[in-house]
């Protein structure tokens, strides 16, 4: 028997206006993923818990069946684990996004954030914007006085170490949560330490600004990353141990560092594919390719698409519901009949970790549909896959018991 895990970050929703209230899910054109929730078991579970903040690290914790109300410390130092990067107690670690803030003649806190990923930035640029902003002899001064360096990524997100590190207080935002706002109310805030972030936030806006890499993402008719942002913050943290926990072993196929470090913490294989991005355009076949690898020698493989997500983020609803239909297309149509050749009897788990909401373009905890199929059976649920029809099946109040289900005989 083999165990699949697919995720589509972000693919819930709710009804959309524009959409003819209906939700992504809903209109996208998905006759797979349809098809293994008629002949499969359609409910909706609940993977953020109460309390704790709605996103991928809490969600993907869960469904790993790593319970976050316990082990959840933020966001960053699960992300530096895939990197190997492992946090000496007192230090931590943030998400250092490249941001676009808007071009006016007024001061950093008056002006308001256009996007968290400078506009989607292509990775060697993004690279190149990091390093010369370090590389600044000013700058350079100022975080090391602050205990701040940086672990650069081939995207819009880097990452920020920094040593012994005070937290207690802290207020760092999800940048996404509030694009098109004026950012004064949403830089660092809380502690002494949060007015160091801010001073440097400050800093790097102006030493990027006028750059020429983004004076000619200005002239491309693109957004200047001018601007980095400081948040999930976290400090070390520790996993339970996914093999010994469900007696599988497996890997984890993602294009985030978010997945990659889990699987790490966790005890699975990191697995990384050549042309893999995180946003709509990426190596869904390759994807595949990989999972079939996976699963010749162990008994679980996981593949994680970022696109649904990514799309909400920059406000675009045509580009979620492709990056729903691409899934689909792409990754499932393709994956069954692999599975089939391949001789295997399977249960696949396919479900969005959390809502992203168009209206918002920020991410919601209530709970999202999912599939659970079984390729010697036929449930019946009958119901094509959405989150309404979700609501029609069993309820799970906690993500981290998916896990069990997945496994369950």
């Amino acid at each position: 028997m083999k165990y699949i895990l697919v995720i589509g970050d972000g693919m819930a929703d709710n009804p959309v206006p524009e959409l003819g209230n209906k939700t992504p899910l809903q209109a996208a054109n998905k006759p797979v993923m349809d098809m293994l929730a008629a002949k499969g078991e359609l409910g909706s579970v609940l993977n953020v818990p109460k309390g704790l903040p709605a996103g991928s690290d809490t969600a993907i914790l869960s469904i790993f069946g790593c319970d976050p109300t316990w082990c959840y410390t933020g966001r960053a130092p699960l992300e530096v684990a895939a990197a190997g990067t492992k946090l000496a107690p007192g230090d931590a670690a943030y998400r250092c996004n490249m941001v676009t803030f808007e071009d006016t003649d007024v001061p950093l806190e008056e002006k308001r954030i256009l996007s968290h990923s400078a506009g989607s930035i292509d990775g060697e640029t993004s690279i190149a914007l990091i390093s010369a902003l370090f590389d600044d002899p000013e700058f350079s001064a100022a975080a090391q006085a602050a205990g701040v360096s940086v672990q650069k990524s081939p995207s819009f997100r880097h990452f920020a170490i920094q040593k012994q590190a005070d937290l207690k207080g802290i207020r760092l935002i999800p940048p996404h949560d509030h694009l098109g706002e004026k950012i004064g109310p949403l830089l660092p805030s809380g502690c002494d330490n949060a007015q160091t972030l801010k001073e440097l936030m400050i800093l790097a806006h102006r030493k990027l600004d006028h750059h020429p890499l983004n004076e000619a993402r200005r002239a491309q008719g693109k957004m200047p990353a001018n601007g980095i942002w400081f948040w999930a913050e976290g400090t070390a943290v520790a996993l339970p141990n996914f093999v010994e926990n469900y007696g599988k072993t497996g890997g984890v196929i993602s294009a985030v560092p978010l997945c990659h470090g889990i699987a790490s913490l966790a005890g699975l294989e990191m697995i990384h594919v050549p042309g893999a991005t995180g946003e709509i355009e990426t190596n869904y076949e390759g994807k595949v390719d990989a999972a079939m690898a996976v699963l010749k020698d162990h008994d679980f493989a996981a593949i994680h698409v970022e696109a649904p997500d990514e799309c909400t983020h920059n406000g675009d609803t045509p580009g979620k519901i492709r990056a729903i239909e691409l899934i689909d297309a792409r990754v499932l149509k393709n994956l069954l009949p692999k599975l089939d050749s391949a001789g295997y009897d399977y249960r696949m788990l396919i479900l969005s970790d959390h809502k992203t909401l168009t209206s918002t373009r920020g991410h919601d905890g209530d709970p999202v549909p999912y599939i659970l199929y079984d390729s010697r059976k036929n449930a019946g649920s009958g119901l094509s896959y959405c989150e309404e029809n979700g609501l029609k099946g069993p309820y799970v109040d906690a993500g981290v018991k998916l896990m069990g289900m997945l496994f369950s005989e």
